[in-house]
C-alpha cells in the first residue's frame, strides 16, 4: 500500500484501477487537493494497493503517516478503469 499525489486530473475516482509501478493498482481512497485556495492544478492524494491488501486497507490495518509517499504527473498515469461500476 502507498499514498500517490497525482499532479493533475486524469479522470479518476475511488476503487479505479490504474497501472502504477509495474502492476495493476486500486484506489482505495482519494482526496482532491487544491480545489479553491491551491495550485492552479488541483492535486490527488490517492491510497493505492493490489486487490490482496484491500481487506488491510477496509480493517484500517496500517498507519497513514507511514505510508511510502510518491508523487506522479497525471499524464503520466494510465488508467485502466476510471471509476468502479457503482459510482454515478
Amino acid at each position: 500500500m502507498k499514498r500517490l499525489i497525482i499532479h493533475g486530473d486524469p479522470g479518476i475516482r475511488k476503487d479505479a484501477i490504474i497501472e502504477y509501478d509495474g502492476g495493476e493498482r486500486v484506489c482505495y481512497a482519494i482526496n482532491r487537493q487544491g480545489d479553491w485556495h491551491g495550485p492552479d492544478e488541483p492535486q490527488l492524494w490517492c491510497i493505492i494497493g493490489t486487490e490482496d491488501e484491500r481487506d488491510d486497507f477496509d480493517r484500517q490495518n496500517f498507519v497513514p503517516h507511514w505510508l511510502e509517499t510518491e508523487s506522479i504527473d497525471a499524464e503520466a498515469v494510465d488508467v485502466i478503469r476510471g471509476t468502479s461500476e457503482m459510482t454515478v
